[in-house]
């Protein structure tokens, strides 16, 4: 019965943990470039019974006699599925469709995410393309990304390749020689998360592999004047929510059933 006390209370951390993570999900339903988050569970240590049991007959059964030791969580792992298009009519909002990331300058080395909601930050060599902490955006050479003076930032587009383009005598958009630097990963749920929607690269998500680059990913393409919403589905959530709630109380009330049958046990004459 001890045993019993011990796998619940793993049962009911885990379903915490759960909870947790979904309600950071709900939290984030409306965060730009948010990817939902599952967690995952896996069954701790068995002990051994009895190596060989038998029947009424003496005949041994196929198996034996194991009782698990209760469960733990293995991972919370992000689902880097697409998210919906939301159309912001920002000249300097962007969305990526595809498996890109945008790179972004940081004091601590260059960081990824899909939010970009971007701004300009005037500096004495021209506009800065920046995250609205003040981070410079890169290009495809790891360069940050800056409109020079020359050019009047209000006439800049962008097309789907990522290329910075302005009108030529003719109004026609052409490319200026800057492209908007996307990165990918073998394993993007090996990102490191970090605060305003940063991800930092770790020995699980594998190199930043450059799209401008790397002739064997399949490139994604940037819309201007959009923002990629999160992945979340807030009724799938909420059923998560239930049925995690559901499994911590049946796991407490195990907890109250073990400590009756040891009340019972302990008034026994």
């Amino acid at each position: 019965m001890i045993r019993s006390l011990w796998t619940a209370a793993s049962g009911m951390i885990t379903q915490q943990t759960n909870v947790d993570t979904i309600s950071n999900n709900l939290a984030n339903v409306n965060t730009v470039g948010y990817k939902r988050e599952t967690a995952e569970f896996k069954s701790l240590l068995y002990q051994t019974i009895q190596e060989q049991s038998y029947d009424s007959n003496g005949d041994p059964k196929p198996s034996g006699i194991q009782v698990g030791l209760g469960v733990r969580n293995s991972a919370i792992t992000s689902q880097y599925t697409q998210g919906n298009l939301q159309e912001t009519g920002n000249d300097f909002d962007f969305a990526i469709e595809g498996r890109g990331f945008f790179m972004v300058q940081t004091r601590d080395g260059v960081a990824y995410t899909r939010n970009g909601s971007f701004q300009l930050a005037n500096g004495v060599y021209g506009a800065t393309l920046a995250t609205m902490d003040g981070n410079p955006v890169l290009d495809s050479f790891g360069i940050p990304i800056v409109i020079d003076n020359d050019f009047n930032p209000a006439k800049i587009t962008i097309n789907e390749y990522g290329e910075l383009c302005y009108p030529d005598e003719d109004n026609n958009a052409m490319p200026i020689g800057i492209k908007i630097g996307l990165a990918q990963f073998n394993n993007p749920s090996g990102l490191q998360k970090a605060a305003n929607s940063l991800l930092l690269e770790t020995a699980a998500s594998g190199t930043a592999r450059l799209e401008a680059e790397d002739a064997q990913l399949q490139q994604s393409k940037i819309h201007q004047r959009y923002l990629e919403g999160s992945n979340v589905q807030a009724v799938d959530e909420i059923v998560n929510l239930i049925v995690a709630q559901r499994a911590y109380e049946m796991n407490s009330k195990v907890i109250t059933a073990t400590d009756e049958m040891l009340q019972q046990a302990n008034n026994l004459r």
